[in-house]
């Protein structure tokens, strides 16, 4: 197809790029920064809000900030060239699980960049067995379909929710703003018939969402919005990861999955850092922790909420543990307590979250400068380790080392230099999963209640 769309990515975590490879991910929104990207050569480009750990407020401001930003951007990257016009589609990405402000970033990217002829509702991520069938979000289980709604997730304290039926959870949503008889629903098999007459008819922001169990379904989706997209047609998405696989439409990623460890810097100790609080994560932690090389250092959460203890004290404790298990040649896993804390409210709860994750990164940034990897677990850790751990304006992502799992570096000359950093989101992967990662980046046999594994 010659019309070819820079696909412009606003990520409310760091954890949207799973399925890609090869572009940038933007830590800073400032009108530079996002021409730099925009005028890279990769046709996708993300900008890391992480507004999923800001309170509604915050969200909607940051939100705002990085519309603006970008028409300054895309005005300067069209007057440098003297090309024809360029084109951009935009994508709200966020949780596969329904969780995150919604709809109030696609309400304020329509009023700053829009007006939209219709915007979709795409939350399948068919590499983490979420699919949506029939408008119903499931999370498939081996063979059984659960609606999104009977799981842990549709109870999270911030972004709980009470419908699987996507149009009526768009109508929960937006308060009934948006009723879910005026929800659009474009089935596989609609699609596959009569798909582009169909979106060529959509107009004055339609809301629709879109059925897809297989990834070819969002492919001939994708084809058919980028066709409508040449002829005029402007869209808003509210996405999973899987949707922008095929808006994409990238060839392999240079380094294969089972090639990841080659960017590893031999000799030079791993870490993990764990800090999503969600029960996949804690199952995959347990499995990690049973490993005869790995030690762990939990970070108790209630003595800091309950100011038993202040974080400057906490980093020391973490810091010292750690430099101990380095000298023994294991490898450390820094994870926060597992047990459920109460808040009164979310203006308690967030900050909280905010000052964990601060925590996390500080370590990280006091951690030896000679490490061999890094392993981030949870879309908010990830994101703070990446912006204030590391201290990165922009990244370039190098693809994936298990379905759902980026892998980016650092260059040379940063402070922890040619650094490979596994961001893998809390909500993703199987419960052996953080063991296959430290398999595979430690190259070494693992031994499981004195099975070997290698």
């Amino acid at each position: 197809m010659a019309y070819a769309p820079k696909i412009v990515v606003l990520d409310d975590d760091p954890t949207g790029s799973q399925t890609v490879h090869s572009c940038l991910l933007l830590l800073r929104w400032d009108v530079e920064t996002l021409s730099q990207g925009l005028r890279d050569a990769s046709p996708l480009l993300f900008i890391l809000t992480n507004t999923r750990a800001r309170s509604a407020k915050d969200a909607a401001q940051v939100t705002r900030d990085v519309c603006r930003n970008l028409k300054m951007a895309m005005a300067q990257v069209q007057s440098a060239t003297d090309d024809h016009p360029k084109h951009y589609l935009v994508v709200s990405r966020s949780d596969s699980t329904l969780r995150g402000h919604y709809p109030l970033e696609t309400d304020v990217i329509s009023e700053e960049l829009g007006p939209f002829d219709a915007q979709f509702l795409v939350p399948a991520f068919l590499e983490g067995s979420r699919i949506t069938q029939n408008g119903i979000h499931y999370i498939k289980n081996q063979d059984q379909l659960i609606p999104v709604h009977e799981t842990e997730f549709a109870q999270d304290p911030v972004f709980g929710y009470r419908h699987s039926f996507l149009p009526d959870y768009i109508a929960e949503k937006t308060e009934g703003r948006v009723p879910a008889s005026q929800v659009l629903h474009f089935s596989v098999e609609e699609t596959a018939s009569y798909g582009l007459e169909r979106l060529m008819s959509l107009q004055n922001n339609q809301y629709a969402v879109v059925d897809a169990v297989e990834q070819v379904d969002l492919d001939r989706f994708a084809q058919l919005a980028l066709a409508a997209s040449a002829q005029g047609k402007r869209f808003l998405f509210r996405s999973a990861a899987s949707l922008l696989t095929s808006l994409g439409n990238l060839p392999p990623q240079p380094i294969p999955a089972a090639a990841m460890a080659e960017t590893v810097i031999r000799d030079h100790p791993g870490i993990f850092i764990v800090g999503s609080y969600v029960q996949t994560t804690t199952t995959q932690l347990m499995h990690l922790l049973a490993l005869s090389h790995i030690e762990g250092i939990e970070i108790n959460l209630s003595l800091l909420q309950q100011k038993e203890v202040d974080t400057s004290q906490l980093k020391a404790q973490v810091l010292k543990q750690t430099e101990s298990i380095f000298r023994r040649h294991n490898t450390p896993v820094i994870y926060t307590s597992r047990q459920p804390l109460d808040f009164k409210d979310l203006a308690e709860r967030l900050p909280f979250n905010t000052q964990v994750a601060n925590l996390l990164a500080d370590i990280v940034q006091h951690l030896p400068s000679r490490l061999g990897f890094l392993v981030s677990k949870g879309g908010m850790t990830s994101n703070t380790i990446l912006a204030g751990g590391l201290h990165l304006s922009s990244v370039r992502l190098l693809g994936q080392i298990l379905p759902g799992c980026c892998v980016v570096h650092t260059g040379s000359e940063h402070a922890f230099p040619q650094l490979p950093v596994v961001l893998f989101p809390g909500n993703v992967g199987q419960s052996e999963d953080l063991v296959k990662i430290c398999q595979c980046l430690s190259q070494r046999s693992v031994q499981i209640e004195g099975i070997d594994q290698g």
